[in-house]
Formats: structure tokens, sequence, C-alpha cells
């Protein structure tokens, strides 16, 4: 399951995500995620596993907020007993009385958005913390939270490999048994992108971004922790299952504007907008769209998320779920990415070799399926 909550103290200039700096809606929207958590109910036949409060920024929430959502879901849902429930922090709102609150609620695992730990950085992301809080707040969490995964970026312009690494050093320091890091990217309709056309920051530079991410994978793996995911890395018992889930496939839903939902053959999407969404909630409407997902969609999807994860895609499943002819051509079409080394052939199974991890969407584009017919 996943809840979506679109408010943030202000607008990083990076983030295209949904979300509001005004919070004049917040107690209407909360009331509005109670009623669609009661109107979905019959969706989820099975047991919850995974629960991730995303943003926005969750943290903004009241403890009476986060109670009342809680008490909703367990009334409405059967949540497995060692659920995982992720709550996405900013550091700014993490002081010890709301880790404190955080630590005593359902939530056993933190999820706290650093991007870096050098002001310069955080100034040019237009982040709502400084350094000493990013510090301050993991340091705090460890005291209440064991599971704690914290975000970082790399790519940054004017961000060397010798502050990229500093970062890193920094994080590993800290203890965190999880991090997901990801490359800037220059989304549209962003701060970030307007201020690069207009000359003010320096373009994001693909080559800078590829050597930091080679940078990550041999300090992070010489400090411990496993390369699961492309953008995640976690120390053993702590790979992120709301994630791993999204990767294997498993049908989630998505609660809150602009949330997705999938149940293996559809995918659903609320609507991006606040007030409609609140509205129709409000008389009782889901605000959604459907897609129905074809043959080639579902196993070009297939083929990206697992590409993605160091367990690579299973040639006998392609076969189980899409057909011989389907695993003829995906065999065919590896032939020559397993030559060039990018992909590497083993147990059944087919992986992004080391070479080949930075380019693994684009070769995941090569595997797909362009001329199926449509089913």
């Amino acid at each position: 399951m996943y809840i979506h909550i679109p408010f943030c103290k202000q607008a990083c200039h990076y983030c295209d995500f949904h979300f509001s700096t005004s919070v004049k809606k917040r107690p209407a929207m909360v009331n509005a995620i109670l009623k669609e958590l009661e109107l979905r109910k019959g969706e989820i036949e099975e047991q919850v596993e995974t629960i991730y409060f995303g943003g926005g920024t969750p943290s903004l929430l009241t403890a009476e907020e986060l109670a009342s959502i809680f008490k909703k879901i367990y009334v409405e849902y059967s949540v497995a007993k060692d659920a995982e429930i992720t709550l996405e922090a900013n550091p700014d709102d993490l002081s010890e009385e709301k880790l404190k609150t955080l630590g005593a609620s359902p939530i056993n695992r933190l999820s706290i958005g650093v991007q870096s730990f050098f002001e310069d950085d955080l100034k040019l992301m237009n982040r709502a913390h400084n350094e000493k809080e990013a510090l301050r707040s993991i340091k705090t969490a460890k005291e209440f939270f064991d599971n704690i995964s914290i975000d970082l970026i790399y790519g940054i312009p004017g961000m060397s490999n010798e502050r990229w690494k500093e970062n890193l050093q920094t994080a590993i320091d800290l203890g965190v048994p999880h991090i997901s890091s990801y490359a800037l990217t220059v989304e549209p309709r962003t701060a970030l992108k307007s201020m690069i056309q207009k000359g003010k920051i320096a373009p994001v530079e693909e080559e800078q971004a590829r050597q930091q991410y080679e940078i990550m994978i041999e300090m992070l793996e010489a400090a411990g922790f496993d390369n699961y995911e492309f953008s995640n890395f976690g120390k053993t018992g702590y790979f992120s299952r709301n994630n791993t889930a999204y990767w294997f496939g498993k049908p989630y839903l998505g609660i809150g504007p602009s949330a997705h939902s999938y149940d293996g053959k559809s995918r659903k999407w609320n609507i991006n907008n606040n007030s409609l969404y609140i509205k129709a909630i409000e008389q009782g409407n889901l605000p959604m769209e459907t897609e129905e997902l074809s043959l080639t969609d579902r196993y070009n999807e297939y083929v990206m998320t697992r590409l993605r994860t160091k367990w690579g895609i299973s040639v006998a499943e392609v076969e189980s779920e899409f057909g011989k002819e389907v695993k003829d051509y995906l065999l065919n079409e590896a032939e020559n990415l397993i030559a060039k080394g990018l992909l590497v052939q083993q147990e059944g199974r087919i992986k992004v070799s080391k070479k080949g991890k930075f380019l693994s969407d684009g070769i995941a584009a090569d595997l797909f399926l362009v001329d199926l017919e449509q089913n």
C-alpha cells in the first residue's frame, strides 16, 4: 500500500512530483484519504505486507493525523504482523520530540531525504534543511529506529568526485543500513530546467554522473552494502521490502492524489489535483483513470524492472508468464548484448553486467517487444 501525502514546506528545484506548498487543505485531504481507504477496501484480498507514506513530505503530518490513517487501515484491511511500514521524512521535521512520537507509532522504517551533506548542494536544490539538520536528524533517529534509509543525489552541477566521496563516507560513518541514491535528473517544468536554460546553473553532465555512480558502488560495497537494485544499497536484512515488491511486479494499492495502483493486469491512477481529488472523494467517487495492460506492456515492464535488480530476468518465468515465442525473442535479442559484455546469462537468468549497469534502462529498451500483436 502506498499513501501519497501531497504537501511540502517549499518546492525543491528538481522535483516534478505532485505536491502543494499550501497546507490549508491538509485536514480535508486527510479526511479524503480516510474515505478513499474505505471506498477501496475490496480491492485487496490478501494481507498488506508493506505500507509506504510518500509525497510530498509525509513527516508534515501530525501524530493525530497519522494515528487516524493507521486506525482506518487496520479496521478496513488485513495487515501482516511483520509488515514493513515506511515514512518518508525531511531532516528539518525530525526533532527529538517528533522522532519519539513516530517511534511510538506503527512506523518501523524511516526514509530520510538528506540528498547531500553539503550546504552548497542543498541551496542549489532548494532543500528546506541544512547540513547540521541532516546530521542531527540521522543521529537522533537512530535512538528510535533501527531500520533507517537515507536518500542521496549524485551528478549535481559543481559536485566534484571528491565531494561525492565525502558524502558517501559521511553516510557510511553514520551507520545507516540502507541508502537510496539517484542521479540528478532535469525534468520538464521544473525550476532546475529553467535555471539551466537561463545559464544560471551548469547543465548536468552524464559522464560525471556515471563516474559518481561507479564510485558509489565501489565505496558502498566495500562498506558491506549490497547493490540489490540500480539505485538501492542495503546491508543484509535491510533491503526495502516495499521497493522490492514493485520490481517483482506484486500488486499494490495507491491512495491519495496522483497515486498509482496495479493489480497485475491493469494500472490505475488518481487525479493529480488536490481540490478535485477531495471533492470527488467527498461525493463518494473515485477520481481515477485505468489502463489495461497488454501482453507486450507487461513483458516490457517485467524486463525493465527485473534488469534493474541483482536477480535479473528468469528465463523460465518469462516462458511461463508470456509464452515460448516471447522467451525465444528475449534470448535472441540478448545474444548481441551478451557478446558486447553488457549482459550475462547464468543459472537460467539474464543480468546486467558490471560494465552495463549504468546503461541498464537503455539495455532493457533493446529487449522490449515492439511489434507483438496486442493481447
